[in-house]
């Protein structure tokens, strides 16, 4: 018997079954995100607190610049596949951002390329 598709496309968007999503290994309970803020822009880390439009995040990265992931939201499933033209400074212990509008929730093979990205400093 053939095996089922492991992808389908419609409108050349590609989309994976549901139990093939494999959740980010968590910190201490603590979920593996990426939040967007209204002005201080994008942060990959681990949800600590959330309380209305303010979130802290543990063992956090600026997301700079992307390159390999046509948005956050596949950045958060897939990662980046260009991870040399990427520009994440260095993780910091612990941030508190204010003006979240929206927070993706990652796969643990986004967390592994997020986290695996060169540090970028000048």
């Amino acid at each position: 018997m053939k095996d089922s598709p492991k992808t389908i496309k419609i409108d050349n968007i590609e989309y994976v079954p549901k139990d093939s999503y494999e959740p980010a290994e968590k910190l201490d309970g603590l979920d593996y995100v990426i939040v967007r803020t209204y002005s201080a822009g994008v942060f990959a880390g681990y949800l600590k607190s959330r309380k209305d439009r303010e979130v802290e995040l543990l063992n956090a990265r600026r997301i700079w610049y992307w390159a390999g992931a046509a948005s956050l939201s596949q950045l958060a499933i897939d990662g980046t596949s260009n991870p040399d033209s990427c520009q994440f400074p260095c993780e910091v212990g612990k941030v508190e951002l204010l003006e979240v509008i929206e927070i993706l929730y990652c796969s643990e093979k986004a967390r592994q390329s997020i986290q695996s990205v060169k540090i970028w400093k000048q």
